[in-house]
């Protein structure tokens, strides 16, 4: 009985250890927006599409005339309340007295707000830290892990489609991949 009882112990530590599965973005966005997307043209650097529009604040917000899966706030109602571990690159909002960030939007490829129009509302995801992450630089990949929500979430930077509350954050090291 002892033996059974320790072997519980080790596998309950062994479980509380490990890391969620890797959502993929894809999950966060309805199938007739996959459609949509997989049919868009090619966003370059050259078209008048990857001339986003900057506010005054420097804002990513989605310039006028793209196609409207590119303004798309359609979530996946599963996903509501469903505890996550996803990998993406931070767009820093605000941080702490010490210079960590502690809110921050997630978006899935490097640059996203740079050169190219962002990602749909449904693939930017505002992450809310409080114990902050002190961030070399935006290209740095994070895995974000906590309770994701469907919560429509509108500033002057970009607009947002889910909010989660991170009980973990840190960067994706080589041995990860």
């Amino acid at each position: 009985m002892r033996r059974l009882l320790l072997l519980c112990l080790v596998f309950a530590a062994a479980t509380a250890r490990a890391e969620l599965p890797e959502t993929d973005w894809l999950q966060l966005m309805p199938k007739a927006d996959q459609e949509a997307l997989e049919r868009m043209p090619e966003i370059d650097h050259d078209s008048p599409e990857a001339q986003g529009t900057f506010t005054e604040k420097g804002g990513m917000k989605q310039a006028k005339g793209l196609p409207a899966v590119m303004y798309s706030t359609k979530t996946v109602p599963a996903m509501n309340g469903k505890d996550i571990r996803i990998g993406g690159y931070p767009v820093p909002l605000e941080s702490d007295a010490k210079g960590n960030s502690t809110l921050f939007f997630l978006v899935p490829y490097p640059g996203a707000c740079i050169h190219v129009p962002p990602p749909p509302p449904n693939q930017l995801i505002l992450v809310r830290y409080p114990k902050g992450l002190k961030l070399a630089d935006i290209y740095t990949p994070l895995w974000v892990t906590g309770k994701v929500k469907v919560e429509k979430v509108s500033n002057d930077l970009a607009d947002a489609a889910y909010a989660l509350d991170a009980q973990k954050v840190r960067v994706v090291k080589e041995s990860d991949l």
